[in-house]
């Protein structure tokens, strides 16, 4: 009998997992649908929830006439550049935080982890005003520059980090290896699982970001895919299916990603956040 419950109780929660599952991939499945709608076919009454005429055209339009693939390409370059950068800065202060004994450390760890609480929306009139004297506006390295380290990136990789006994890296300078030998060639293959966490956070904001690019970029041939999607619906706003279409653009790279690198991310994740 105990046995026939304990199977009840997990079919009932197995069956509002896979409804709650349904819920929330519901919007989804509905926008893709309607990306390959002919247009106007998603106003119809009673709405539609699968094509009757599969249409390519609201693609052809976004490549051919608004030429999104311009918008695409400036929003991977700064993605994958932020990225990579952000990951080696970080992993190098992660690495002394982690391993390494100087003056001031507690505090100076400290004093940038309570700084995570300042909003972002609040340096960002100083730093655009910083990023106007130097020239950087209407450049890509205006964006690349302060995303090039992060708090949480350098308190991740730091956590993670502490995992690795000391007793590795002192037998690796017993054999004459400096730090940065250490670094690139023990550190970074022993921290791939919260590496690619960070780089998977990373990218994904970089991806989806809008108001920095908008802020910082001012010609239309630099727009990322978010800003030229905001341009884009002021100009069609009546045209759901080509924003539908816009829209699985930006966001189907990103869910490529995470399936890929899923397993990093909930590793990374679990062993960071649980080292002290």
């Amino acid at each position: 009998m105990d046995l026939f419950k304990k199977r009840l109780v997990s079919l009932f929660i197995h069956f509002g997992l896979l409804a709650a599952a349904a819920v929330a991939l519901l919007p989804f499945i509905w926008m893709l649908s309607t990306s390959f709608m002919p247009t106007g076919e998603s106003s119809t009454f009673p709405p539609r929830f699968l094509p009757v005429h599969f249409s390519l055209t609201q693609y052809l339009v976004l490549f051919q006439q608004v030429k999104l693939g311009r918008f695409f390409l400036n929003s991977l370059i700064l993605s994958i550049s932020v990225t990579l950068i952000s990951l080696f800065v970080n992993s190098l202060a992660g690495f002394a935080f982690a391993k390494f004994s100087f003056r001031a450390k507690k505090p100076l760890f400290v004093f940038l982890l309570s700084s995570m609480i300042i909003p972002g929306q609040v340096t960002m009139l100083p730093v655009f005003l910083l990023l106007n004297k130097m020239g950087l506006l209407n450049t890509y390295f205006g964006i690349i520059l302060p995303g090039m380290a992060s708090i949480f990136g350098i308190f991740l990789i730091k956590q993670y980090l502490q995992s690795i006994p000391d007793s590795l890296l002192d037998a690796a300078r017993i054999d004459g290896a400096r730090d940065f030998t250490i670094y690139w060639k023990i550190i970074l293959p022993l921290a791939k699982p919260v590496l690619v966490t960070l780089a998977l956070l990373t990218f994904m904001g970089t991806w989806n970001d809008f108001l920095w690019p908008l802020i910082v970029m001012t010609r239309e041939n630099m727009y990322t895919l978010p800003v030229a999607l905001a341009n884009l619906l002021g100009e069609h706003v009546q045209d759901a299916e080509l924003m539908m279409a816009g829209s699985v653009i930006t966001i189907v790279p990103i869910i490529l990603v995470f399936l890929l690198l899923q397993k990093y991310y909930i590793q990374g994740i679990l062993i960071g956040g649980l080292k002290e």
